[in-house]
């Protein structure tokens, strides 16, 4: 009898992947995303450290007309331009078939991290996320493949919820068949200063070596450099508190301006004349939304009841954020109502319904609550932007944009987001309002002499 078996010298003994040629998977090609992806299929064309890098790229999402979109060469989020799109596309597969993932040896998760209608953590999309990993995975037997995640968690997450569910749908063991990581996003949308190879990264990974490799990996494409965290949930938590932090110090912003409105002193007068101590910290009030600031405190207070700590200032700073829209909307009727005898006929212009300014991200954009609590008999909302997609105004909010507007035909016009176009031809906007109408600038735009008031 012959038998056909193999020696223990011929058996390929998985390994871990190298950071300089690993092939990448990047799972969600969002605002996120599709900047790392890019960043990393274009890493072939430059050196940065003494190795030249050598990896296929794969960009995965599960919306096909995404990536029909990014094939044409376009990025509806403008992050990227299709310059940037057309350089790496002889090193970037685009694709909605979770079948091509199974050769990855990196995997990034950069998928969304909302909340849901309580205020609590919404991980579907990460589950979803992880099982799509995990089954991708199933099959490998020469590399040992590493997971990281980029979306915004509080701490504990990736370790003790998204690694079990990659074990249960691949049927491996973690730090063993597979490692994860943890490198916290840090995309602002719509600056192109603060882009992601000038911001620093933050890395983590299950096992010493293996951090080391995600912080190989990473400085790769991050021309500011990197930071080793010493463990998963420090990582997490760095992130979690950048937000939360921003968020706090908008808040007292926030209610500094009630404060000063109350008194009839200008905010931003004010804010001028502190900001000349060397160590007073530059924040402005203002409307707070998008897919971190407004979400993240949320992840973090989360997170702490379970331990049995109910946090104070974080919740208060987030309440008091979350009432901004529904004060200028009140402010906003009383003003039109002291001015204008006849009720009959109020029309109301909204310049801006994006997050924020220069970027046509409609993600919890704060412009919805105005809106909502703007609303009353007579009264017609006009909302202009020229960043946002007509379609996605309609289709999330149920919002028709305007695109022409006239001339002296406003009771009121709200400059709510900061848009360049807005800034820079301020006097035309201006000039839609009526003669003596209530214009109210939020994001200090306007001198106080052009404004009726400022936030």
């Amino acid at each position: 009898m012959v038998y056909n078996q193999l020696s223990e010298q011929s058996v390929v003994k998985p390994s871990l992947p190298s950071p300089y040629c690993g092939s990448i998977a990047v799972i969600g090609l969002g605002y996120v995303g599709l900047p790392l992806a890019v960043a990393f299929a274009n890493a072939h064309n430059c050196v940065r450290t003494d190795t030249r890098t050598n990896r296929k790229v794969i960009g995965f999402d599960i919306n096909d007309t995404r990536i029909e979109e990014l094939l044409s060469g376009h990025d509806r989020t403008c992050e990227v331009s299709s310059q940037s799109l057309s350089k790496a596309s002889s090193n970037l597969w685009l694709t909605s078939d979770p079948s091509s993932l199974c050769n990855a040896e990196f995997f990034i998760v950069t998928v969304p991290t909302p909340i849901d209608s309580q205020k609590e953590p919404d991980l579907i999309p990460l589950e979803r996320a992880s099982i799509t990993v995990g089954q991708a995975i199933a099959s490998q037997r020469q590399t040992i493949p590493i997971i990281i995640f980029e979306s915004t968690v509080y701490p504990g997450v990736t370790e003790e919820i998204c690694a079990p569910i990659i074990e249960k749908s691949s049927g491996k063991k973690l730090n063993s068949d597979f490692f994860v990581g943890y490198s916290p996003e840090r995309i602002n949308p719509g600056d192109k200063t603060h882009q992601l190879e000038n911001i620093v990264k933050v890395t983590s990974g299950s096992s010493p070596q293996v951090a080391e490799i995600v912080d190989q990996l990473y400085a790769s494409i991050i021309r500011a450099g990197t930071h080793k965290a010493s463990c998963i949930k420090v990582a997490e938590a760095a992130k979690v508190i950048e937000n939360t932090q921003r968020d706090i110090n908008i808040a007292l912003m926030n209610e500094l301006s009630v404060i000063f409105t109350h008194m009839n002193i200008d905010t931003q007068s004010v804010l001028e004349a502190a900001s000349t101590k060397w160590n007073f910290l530059p924040f402005k009030p203002g409307l707070v939304g998008g897919h971190c600031i407004g979400v993240d405190p949320y992840y973090l207070t989360y997170a702490s009841r379970k331990h049995g700590y109910y946090p104070q200032i974080i919740l208060s700073g987030r309440t008091l954020n979350d009432s901004m829209g529904k004060y200028v909307a009140e402010q906003t009727k009383a003003a039109i109502q002291n001015q204008k005898s006849d009720s009959s006929n109020i029309k109301v212009l909204i310049l801006g319904l994006a997050f924020k300014e220069n970027c046509p991200d409609l993600r919890n954009t704060g412009v919805i609550s105005i809106i909502a609590n703007l609303a009353m008999p007579n009264c017609e909302i006009d909302v202009f932007d020229p960043l946002v997609s007509f379609q996605e105004a309609e289709e999330v909010y149920g919002i028709i944009l305007k695109d022409n507007l006239t001339p002296k035909s406003y009771d009121a016009v709200i400059f709510a987001v900061a848009h360049r176009e807005f800034i820079e031809n301020k006097s035309r906007y201006i000039n839609l309002a009526k003669d003596h109408a209530f214009i109210y600038d939020l994001k200090h735009i306007l001198t106080q002499e052009e404004s009726t008031r400022r936030l």
